[in-house]
């Protein structure tokens, strides 16, 4: 690897102005997005107890809940220790 002397950098003052306006933009982007956010997070406080009472009425398991939504149906695994072993018994 080839070594070079380190490169300076100079901040000028349009450099810093830049700056300045991008972070206040950053920053007031920041704050309509928490109060989307804080607003939302009402909406889904109602949403969670209408779901709460939806799932107090379905008497699913959890892992039943769980594959409806990602859209797994288990099969029923053929037989017991007679297909692992055939017909002998213990």
């Amino acid at each position: 690897m080839l070594r070079r002397k380190p490169t300076r950098l100079e901040l000028k003052l349009d450099d810093i102005e830049e700056f300045e306006s991008i972070r206040k933009d950053l920053e007031s982007r920041k704050k309509q997005r928490e109060e989307v956010e804080a607003a939302a997070v009402g909406e889904e406080a109602a949403v969670a107890a209408a779901a709460a009472i939806a799932l107090a009425t379905d008497h699913k398991s959890r892992e039943q809940i769980i594959n409806d939504r990602i859209g797994y149906k288990p099969q029923p695994k053929a037989g017991g220790r007679t297909t692992h072993f055939g017909n002998f018994e213990f």
